[in-house]
């Protein structure tokens, strides 16, 4: 049986973050990608992020000259991504008269809370953070792109997800940080990576607070739902009328 220091410090991540990651995947995949058809709902998952993905790459300009700079690998950054994303659907003030909400306050001052006690531990928020964009964000795209091709849609490419497009490969992309993030832990003490440990937790806890936040997304699954019903309604309706009308 392998002991702790055996196991790669990214694997004893994924394994202290399981259940709580699973939760959350449940959560962004009922919300988030049951609604990606709502343009407004997308724009407010964009928005609520942003602030999380912009104060995690300035972390990385003020300490890229410490190993923290091996995270900043290049072609990850997101937040010029985001910025592109929310003009497209905000409009070029979208900045204006904007407050980020409460959820996102929180996170933004837990940020802070643990930059304050030990800036590797921004560490957690930056590998899970960027792996799970990285990951789940071709998949939306993938999706996003099918909803465009079943709406006859002629244009080649997905506008409003340049959060999701990326120069490289993400296969390689997510091999750098990996390696970064197991070369960093080995340098660090035991209770340096136990508290990274126990942020990896606090990234999805956090996460879901905000998606929770996100207005319009009830309506939209409501909506939904009830499209479902209305058409389930209607099949039921037809199947009686060709029973009574042809069978007799």
């Amino acid at each position: 049986m392998e002991s702790p220091a055996d196991i790669p410090f990214t694997k004893q991540m994924r394994i202290a973050t399981r259940d709580i990651h699973n939760v959350s995947d449940a959560l962004i995949n009922a919300k988030i990608g049951f609604a990606m058809s709502s343009s407004r709902v997308w724009a407010e998952g964009l928005l609520v992020f942003y602030e999380v993905f912009h104060y995690l790459e300035t972390a990385l300009d003020r300490y890229s000259h410490t190993l923290m700079g091996e995270m900043d690998v290049a072609g990850m950054r997101r937040a010029q991504a985001f910025e592109q994303d929310l003009t497209y659907y905000l409009g070029p003030d979208w900045r204006e008269g904007y407050t980020p909400r409460e959820s996102v306050r929180q996170y933004l001052q837990h940020l802070e809370k643990v930059e304050a006690e030990n800036p590797y531990l921004l560490l957690a928020y930056v590998y899970h953070l960027y792996m799970g964009l990285l990951s789940g964000g071709q998949i939306l795209r993938r999706k996003k792109a099918l909803l465009q091709k079943l709406k006859f849609s002629r244009k080649e490419s997905v506008e409003g997800m340049a959060v999701t497009e990326l120069d490289g490969s993400v296969v390689k992309l997510k091999r750098e940080m990996t390696e970064a993030m197991n070369r960093i832990a080995e340098t660090l003490d035991e209770d340096a990576r136990e508290r990274l440990l126990e942020e990896s937790k606090m990234v999805f806890v956090l996460n879901n607070n905000m998606v929770h936040s996100i207005e319009g997304v009830g309506a939209v699954i409501t909506l939904k739902i009830i499209k479902l019903g209305v058409c389930g309604a209607l099949a039921v309706l037809l199947f009686t009328y060709i029973k009574k009308h042809w069978y007799g």
